[in-house]
């Protein structure tokens, strides 16, 4: 008998487009959010607790906290690391939005430190951004691919700020064999399960961290600041009905049965990653030799999930000119990303261009190709032929 895939080719995707990325749900994936449906408990049950510990085994942490979207993780963590009005946060414009919306959430101010030409936050340039205000650094795992998380922790301790790590695009990516999301090498590392990501629960995230306090006021802050806790009760004589609210805290919660869908889809994180790795190194392999195609290039003690495929081309126009040309051919890209200070929003709290010149260099040339585990080799090969075919046109 055939064994079935860990997949099942989604035969639905409109018009027969291929997007730059997709979720891969299974059967089995249903069938477990399913049950969960038909269970007792929809919402807060024992699903999120089950997730909570896989999660927290994987990446190898002591505490996982699972919450309703990355971008809540983002928040809360920030919430929990105490950040507050008027003081800064520091994280690299080359990434989505929330990794800054986060600051300004807690009244604080967002600071952008310059990449390298990897796409990651340059280690090197931190330092001189740090003030006496400057409570955390937030390094983004760009693409999957690893910061210096290890120089980065060094510097925090010296300055005594925090860490969280931005590792939304990392899961099971590896620092010197250490999985991001142990925390090693910081406070604590947020999650995000949007099914572009490596594992879906439709909207969801995680933070993990090493420390007991921390953990325990992520739970209090992703359920309105309350705790039923009794140890923490004020007034021991009343009953098990008791609750306090001890924080400012958000309704964060995840549901039960997209917790369902996050525990089957972690047992398939090693075939994701296995399968994404597989198609990053046939475009490797393919443009490896052109003069006009530069991707990130993983170093030896990194070990990349491949959450984005970025290449790099000469200029803007060409970029365009790529861009376009795939989309009349159903291969639907991405540009990742627009740097954050440039967004009108933050241009109206007075950042301006010119604030990172690597980063504005590194979005006028990059484009993100299609990656995603249920790729067939006829697709890989249609983005790799298609891409050498917009050089020719141009």
């Amino acid at each position: 008998m055939l064994k079935k895939k860990p997949y099942e080719k989604t035969k639905n995707l409109k018009k027969k487009i291929l997007p730059y990325s997709h979720q891969c749900i299974d059967s089995k994936d249903i069938d477990e959010v399913v049950k969960a449906l038909k269970s007792d408990f929809i919402t807060t049950g024992p699903k999120i607790e089950q997730l909570e510990h896989n999660f927290s085994d994987y990446v190898n942490s002591n505490y996982a906290v699972a919450v309703s979207s990355g971008t809540a993780a983002l928040h809360i963590a920030c919430l929990a690391s105490g950040l507050k009005d008027g003081e800064e946060l520091i994280t690299s414009p080359i990434t989505f939005a929330a990794s800054a919306n986060c600051a300004l959430y807690c009244g604080a101010k967002p600071v952008f430190v310059d990449i390298k030409d990897n796409g990651l936050i340059n280690e090197n340039k931190i330092e001189e951004k740090i003030t006496k205000k400057t409570r955390i650094v937030m390094p983004v795992h760009y693409g999957g691919l690893p910061c210096n998380i290890e120089k980065i922790k060094k510097i925090s301790e010296q300055n005594n700020i925090l860490v969280i790590e931005d590792a939304c695009h990392a899961l099971g990516s590896k620092y010197k064999d250490n999985k991001i999301g142990s925390c090693k090498y910081s406070d604590m590392a947020v999650f995000s399960f949007h099914p572009a990501k490596h594992i879906t629960t439709g909207e969801g995230g995680m933070i993990t961290t090493n420390s007991k306090e921390i953990y325990e006021k992520l739970l209090m802050l992703r359920s309105h600041g309350i705790t039923k806790n009794p140890k923490k009760f004020v007034n021991k004589s009343n009953g098990s009905w008791y609750h306090e609210m001890q924080y400012l805290g958000f309704n964060y919660r995840i549901t039960d049965f997209q917790c369902a869908l996050g525990i089957s889809q972690l047992k398939k994180i090693g075939y994701f990653i296995k399968k994404r790795r597989e198609i990053a190194k046939k475009y490797n392999d393919a443009f490896d030799k052109s003069k006009e195609i530069q991707y990130i290039k993983e170093e030896k003690y990194l070990f990349n999930s491949y959450h984005l495929y970025p290449i790099k081309v000469k200029d803007w126009k060409t970029r365009s000119e790529i861009f376009n040309y795939l989309k009349t051919k159903d291969i639907f890209c991405q540009v990742h990303y627009i740097p954050v200070y440039m967004h009108p929003y933050y241009k109206n709290l007075g950042y301006t261009q010119g604030l990172c010149p690597m980063a504005e260099e590194f979005y006028q040339r990059e484009i993100s190709l299609p990656l995603f585990p249920s790729m067939t080799n006829k697709e890989i090969n249609k983005v790799i032929e298609n891409t050498f075919s917009a050089l020719k046109e141009k």
